[in-house]
């Protein structure tokens, strides 16, 4: 791969890991709610979790899709189902900021990166990646695009943690808390639907 090329993709993960998506928008939600702390868990298994899939997608996964059509139609449906799920579970989040978290608690690692199979930005971004910048899918070519969109996605993804946990002293009173718990469960719907179409 050449420099000009490695620049490209370099623009693209920047672009395409900083920009609001599910995966921002629950790590921002999750810095609100819970904190930097426990939040790391989610944010590892984002960034690891993504390119495991760019590995994956990029060795043959994408092409089921050729041989299966409609398996990423059933994928697209899947995917929409479980974010709806999730953002009505941001939205009737009532546990003040600071306290005991029994039934609301962060993503651990290990659903942060299956989420990534669920997120049709993921999808979106993963596929754009191989076909873009490792067209001819050779294992290095695969693996170099997966090592430079995880080392630009950890501190791009970072930042919504970050921005979540500064609004938490805004946050503080349950009526703010309890707006921006549903504004958050809107705009993943809204990330959603503009991923999908």
């Amino acid at each position: 791969m050449n420099l000009e090329l490695v620049s490209a993709l370099a623009l693209f993960a920047f672009v395409s890991s900083a920009t609001p998506g599910p995966n921002n928008l629950m790590l921002m939600s999750s810095g609100a709610n819970f904190g930097f702390k426990q939040t790391l868990p989610h944010l590892f298994g984002v960034s690891l979790g993504f390119a495991i899939m760019l590995i994956l997608v990029g060795l043959g996964v994408s092409q089921l899709f050729d041989l299966l059509p409609i398996s990423y139609t059933i994928l697209q449906v899947l995917c929409i189902g479980y974010l709806f799920y999730l953002a009505f579970k941001i939205a009737t989040n009532t546990s003040p900021i600071g306290e005991a978290q029994v039934n609301n608690k962060p993503f651990s690692f290990t659903q942060a990166a299956l989420f990534q199979w669920v997120n049709p930005k993921a999808w979106s971004m993963a596929l754009s990646a191989i076909s873009l910048y490792a067209p001819s899918k050779t294992l290095l070519s695969v693996l170099l695009v997966a090592l430079i969109f995880g080392l630009i996605n950890l501190p791009c993804v970072s930042l919504w943690i970050l921005l979540g946990q500064k609004l938490q002293r805004v946050l503080a009173k349950p009526i703010r808390l309890r707006i921006f718990n549903v504004f958050m469960a809107l705009l993943l719907v809204l990330s959603v639907l503009f991923s999908m179409f």
